[in-house]
């Protein structure tokens, strides 16, 4: 899997907004493209999700993140748009679609936001508190 991350920086709150995601996917021997696409493009958003906002929390004894309502999800209007190529060959058996393009989105994320404004981010998620801290300690 090769991923690039478009992502726009907001330097005064620290927002990361990522715009578009180019994914190629050698799968080995696609039988079903759409399903592989539909498969990819599933586990990108899902991560994009994880890279910029998701957080479990917990306390001394428990997870304190226990409803949905509370928990934080990339919505519709923020699901960046996705390219996905996909790498056909017919002479390798099929493997898997999805599990391995989720494996590269934090580090595509990580590397425009180092392009965009000259801070890397190394752990997840890279809310608008964490990045606006590696900007005032860029500053600094």
């Amino acid at each position: 899997v090769a991923m690039i991350a478009d992502v726009e920086v907001n330097k005064k709150t620290g927002h990361v907004k990522v715009t578009k995601i180019y994914c190629a996917h050698d799968c080995g021997m696609i039988v079903n493209p759409d399903g592989a696409i539909n498969q990819i493009e599933g586990g990108i958003n899902q991560t994009v999700s994880r890279t910029l906002i998701e957080n479990v929390t917990f306390d001394r004894s428990k997870v304190t993140s226990v409803d949905w309502k509370s928990y934080p999800i990339l919505k519709f209007p923020e699901v960046p748009e996705i390219k996905t190529i996909l790498i056909d060959r017919p002479e390798a058996p099929p493997w898997g679609a999805g599990e391995m393009s989720a494996t590269t989105v934090p580090a595509a994320i990580s590397n425009a936001i180092f392009d965009a404004v000259g801070v890397r981010m190394r752990t997840v998620p890279f809310t608008d508190k964490s990045v606006l801290e590696a900007l005032n300690q860029k500053s600094a």
